[in-house]
């Protein structure tokens, strides 16, 4: 990597600490606890490697909710947030390009007669969707005819599909395979609705600290670190972003 501009590390790391937001209830990139309570996974790690990177002690922070993770960069209480990258949460905040991107689908009842993506959006249909979640955002600019109810939760969502038998339920593709297992006979459909781009946020006003952002996560993708990260915690259902997908301003 390039000389790192005491501007970048100032914005990220004004007192010698890169303080960094994740979310706690992505179950695929915030995988456990350490014995002292630190979270750990793929985002923990992305973020100790960005603090080695600007040669600074770190911070974690975990948050219950992904209004937190990005209410943390917005004011500035965190240097970075790492969360799913959505054009409603960029009008607050500036991400990178996505490290990684995590397959989103529905899952629908065993007497159920929609068999394909492509049938869930259709004038009647239901689906179950925790609100405000990358993918509930997602969705909320993109269905054209099925109406969403919403629940504050993942768990609550399941809940809603079988309590209020809904036409389908919206989810990551590793969760909806868990709770297939708990609704018999339900099914995931194939393929994915979208892939849920997670990517590294901070204030918009810190236009150096972007570029040095940027740059790390090209480089994480290009070292090898992000595969060897998914590999190291054996998560499925997300992949390494490609890295075309990475600016080469830096």
């Amino acid at each position: 990597m390039n000389s790192i501009s005491a501007k970048a590390r100032d914005q990220l790391a004004p007192n010698g600490v890169l303080s960094a937001a994740v979310y706690l209830g992505n179950f695929l990139l915030v995988t456990g606890q350490s014995p002292s309570g630190e979270p750990t996974g793929i985002a923990p790690d992305i973020c100790r490697a960005i603090a080695k990177r600007l040669g600074v002690e770190l911070s974690l922070l975990g948050f219950n909710t992904q209004a937190e993770v990005v209410e943390a960069a917005v004011s500035g209480r965190c240097g970075i947030s790492l969360l799913g990258s959505d054009p409603a949460r960029a009008q607050m905040v500036t991400f990178t390009p996505a490290y990684v991107e995590l397959e989103a689908s529905y899952l629908v009842s065993a007497n159920s007669p929609i068999t394909e993506l492509s049938q869930v959006d259709q004038p009647g249909i239901r689906i179950a969707s925790f609100h405000k979640s990358a993918y509930d955002l997602w969705l909320q600019r993109n269905l054209k005819h099925a109406s969403l109810v919403h629940a504050d939760s993942v768990q609550a969502s399941n809940e809603l599909f079988v309590s209020n038998n809904l036409d389908a339920l919206a989810g990551l593709k590793t969760g909806l395979v868990s709770a297939s297992r708990y609704i018999p006979g339900s099914r995931v459909l194939d393929g994915q609705f979208t892939g849920i781009q997670q990517a590294i946020a901070t204030q918009k006003s810190h236009l150096e600290a972007i570029k040095f952002l940027n740059t790390c996560v090209q480089e994480f993708i290009a070292s090898g670190l992000v595969a060897d990260l998914i590999r190291q915690y054996q998560v499925q259902g997300l992949s390494v972003a490609p890295l075309s997908h990475v600016s080469s301003e830096s």
